[in-house]
């Protein structure tokens, strides 16, 4: 059953996809219009502690698995799941929408490991290469580091379609950006490319809130929203000077608010219109229950005086240098909760 608030959010131009693959969430989601999904170490490791999945690990176990195979082995089976429930879509769309994310290994990024880069590199390219291989709903999610970027243009030859995540500057967009569209161009042909990069923003804005106090009312909490739509009109602009049959499109991601004075769907609003929305449940949820009517605004820029006031305060080094400090570690620390998540399933289940 639509949803009248969420149903003017899809008819502004908006994607609309699910940041989790529960289930029950997903079948929710897809009533509401909700043309894809996304899926992360924390979303699977809450799935396996709901006692839900018990069953599958305990299959696992009888099989004799070791821990990590079992954590890869359940994490795709939900994500196939979920691209099973969006694989309609997927059709109905010629390969536009129906996507569902898979994240590769965080752990590759761990500074306790400390791979060498050209090893981060290489076992990146091959477990996008596994994890792709049979899927025709599946995006591979790789992040925007020096060995994510490094990546990216072997996989995009390879025929992997790419969902580039922890992008924080425009800087990370065009090398992310310009490495996919190198590989799409060694492809046979483009009929099948597709691309998404992830741009995060409500980290910006606690970025800005602790590192510029000196911003005013109005523009505080306004520089993650301004950088979105600037990195928004960038892709714009490109393909539309580089045509492809399928869209090339941003996620506009990390849409939950952070600052509990702040509306739950500021971000979506802000950013109705074009591209992809991937919101938390509880996003969506407060958007299903808000009463609003959604129109377009990704190309509505703040005032003259706003921008200005933004662009002279905020250092954009100094906030992808924090934010990837930062996302590397929120990035590494729940793939290793999830592996104690499935050590204390065993314990529980033997």
């Amino acid at each position: 059953m639509s949803n009248p608030s969420i149903q003017s959010l899809i008819d502004s131009g908006t994607n609309l996809y699910l940041d989790s693959i529960d289930p029950t969430l997903v079948a929710q989601n897809l009533e509401w219009g909700a043309v894809g999904a996304t899926s992360n170490p924390i979303i699977v490791s809450g799935l396996i502690r709901s006692g839900r999945f018990d069953d599958l690990i305990a299959s696992y176990m009888k099989q004799g698995q070791d821990d990590l195979t079992i954590c890869w082995n359940v994490t795709d089976e939900l994500v196939r799941e979920a691209q099973k429930s969006f694989h309609g879509v997927w059709q109905k769309t010629q390969g536009n929408a129906g996507w569902v994310s898979f994240e590769l290994d965080p752990l590759l990024e761990d500074p306790a490991i400390n791979l060498p880069h050209s090893q981060r590199v290489s076992q990146y390219i091959e477990l996008g290469k596994k994890w792709a291989e049979g899927h025709d709903n599946r995006m591979i999610k790789v992040p925007a580091t020096p060995a994510g970027l490094d990546a990216l243009e072997e996989l995009s030859a390879s025929g992997v379609t790419l969902n580039v995540t922890l992008i924080f500057t425009m800087r990370q967009y065009e090398l992310a950006k310009a490495a996919v569209w190198r590989g799409a161009q060694r492809r046979a042909s483009l009929d099948q490319f597709k691309s998404v990069y992830s741009i995060f923003v409500s980290r910006i804005d606690q970025y800005t809130a602790d590192t510029c106090k000196q911003l005013s009312a109005d523009s505080q909490g306004m520089y993650g929203i301004l950088n979105a739509k600037r990195i928004w009109a960038a892709n714009q602009a490109f393909w539309k000077a580089h045509p492809t049959p399928l869209h090339q499109e941003i996620i506009f991601a990390s849409t939950g608010t952070k600052n509990a004075a702040d509306a739950p769907w500021k971000y979506v609003s802000a950013l109705a219109g074009s591209d992809i929305q991937t919101n938390p449940p509880d996003t969506n949820a407060a958007v299903a229950k808000s009463g609003q009517v959604f129109s377009r605004q990704v190309d509505v820029l703040p005032s003259q005086a706003i921008m200005s006031e933004l662009d002279a305060a905020v250092d954009v080094s100094d906030l992808e240098k924090v934010l990837m400090e930062q996302g590397v570690a929120k990035f590494v620390a729940p793939q290793k909760q999830l592996i104690q998540t499935i050590q204390e399933k065993r314990l529980a289940l033997a």
